[in-house]
């Protein structure tokens, strides 16, 4: 796998490395030791897949806090999606920047998201389907949100028209600090 810094510290872009044949090909997607070896979160309590009917579907922006702060590992395997991360580490010096990446079946990137970030997405595509691995299980009393829009953060989102739930269209604005990252 190649890990790819992005602009904002310890959150990576990965890509497989494909073993191509006859047959079609073969990449890793997960390797503890790999893992491990850059300081990256190795645990892994759940794995959830999101499947999206429509393009357009927008489905963020989502954290839990601690100590259920969650680390993500994102990976688009259906369709595409245009997937943004936002820095909610009070002290980083990244904080309230955010990133864009664009995932697809066919680029097979994946995002690694640091516990202390807000995860959301818009499909690009119809019948987008997503799938996560997740260091903490989901726990309802520890999930929040900042919504999508938000003029703090200011996100570049695709022109598409957009279905959004309401819970994420009525996130309040963003007011730090909201967690300190274990």
């Amino acid at each position: 796998m190649i890990f790819t810094e992005s602009p904002l510290r310890g959150a990576f872009i990965i890509d497989p490395e494909p073993v191509e044949d006859a047959r079609g090909l073969f990449a890793r997607t997960w390797c503890r030791r790999e893992f491990e070896a850059r300081g990256l979160e190795t645990r892994m309590a759940q794995c959830s897949t999101s499947f999206n009917t429509r393009k357009g579907t927008l489905r963020g922006m989502h954290y839990q806090v601690p100590p259920f702060a969650e680390t993500k590992i994102v990976r688009c395997v259906r369709g595409s999606m245009h997937d943004v991360i936002i820095d909610l580490r009070p002290g980083s010096p990244t904080f309230t920047r955010y990133v864009a990446v664009v995932l697809t079946a066919e680029n097979r990137k994946m995002l690694y998201v640091p516990a202390g970030f807000a995860h959301g997405f818009q499909t690009l595509e119809d019948a987008t389907e997503v799938f996560y691995q997740i260091s903490e299980v989901y726990s309802p009393e520890h999930a929040r949100g900042v919504r999508w829009d938000d003029p703090a953060f200011h996100i570049a989102w695709p022109e598409d028209e957009r279905a959004i739930v309401a819970r994420d269209r009525s996130y309040p604005d963003f007011h730090p600090p909201l967690f300190v990252a274990p």
